[in-house]
């Protein structure tokens, strides 16, 4: 199958640039705020992979609420997890033990380990120690929260949509080892620049394009 012609995309961001920057905005304006909300955003990615976005963003804003999320032991987190996203009981237990390695003399603590600057080494950092984060699951935490100016969350619909234009060949069964994700991550990174669309903007407009909506 022939790729899709290059300027169906541009004429789609031309369309929802304004959209997509006011997104990005609010996922920067995230960082300024306090430890909880960017380790709600790090929970929320633990719950996304093979779940539902909306219903994890659901779940999310209920352990916060009760204020679960900081505070709650496994068997109060569980129910809020249970019938939204598949494998709560793991899950709940990745959410304790993440909580657990960034909290410190009852503080969280999750900002220290965050640096902009040398942003694979932060997302190796994050694949290695939070458990149930693959790339995938590291590049979306980090984009959540602003950090998503140069790398790739190569989730289904992206891919999907990096093959349509041909900038990949086929869709792997896998982009769980590194070697993997950063190739596929540079091809990205160089159709970005060749069509004039920056790597966090086009995530947004693959994944709006794909579902018919602009969200996280």
């Amino acid at each position: 199958m022939k790729p899709v012609p290059v300027r169906n995309l541009t004429r789609s961001y031309k369309k929802l640039k304004s959209r997509i920057r006011k997104r990005l905005s609010e996922f920067r304006a995230v960082y300024k705020t306090e430890e909880e909300n960017i380790f709600a955003e790090l929970c929320f990615c633990i719950l996304t992979a093979n779940a539902n976005a909306l219903m994890c963003d659901k779940a999310i804003a209920e352990l916060k609420r009760e204020g679960l999320l900081v505070r709650g032991a496994a068997h109060q987190i569980k129910p809020k997890l249970r019938g939204r996203v598949r494998f709560h009981n793991k899950k709940t237990e990745f959410i304790i033990r993440a909580r657990d390695l960034l909290t410190k003399s009852g503080c969280l603590e999750v900002k220290k380990h965050l640096n902009r600057a040398e942003i694979i080494t932060t997302r190796d950092w994050l694949v290695e120690n939070i458990k149930g984060y693959g790339f995938k699951e590291a590049s979306h935490f980090l984009r959540n929260i602003g950090f998503g100016q140069d790398i790739a969350i190569l989730d289904r619909h992206i891919l999907k949509n990096l093959k349509k234009y041909g900038v990949i060949r086929t869709i792997p069964d896998s982009v769980g080892s590194r070697t993997v994700y950063l190739a596929i991550e540079d091809r990205m990174r160089d159709f970005s620049k060749r069509i004039g669309i920056p790597m966090e903007d086009l995530d947004l407009l693959f994944w709006s394009l794909q579902t018919g909506f602009i969200f996280k």
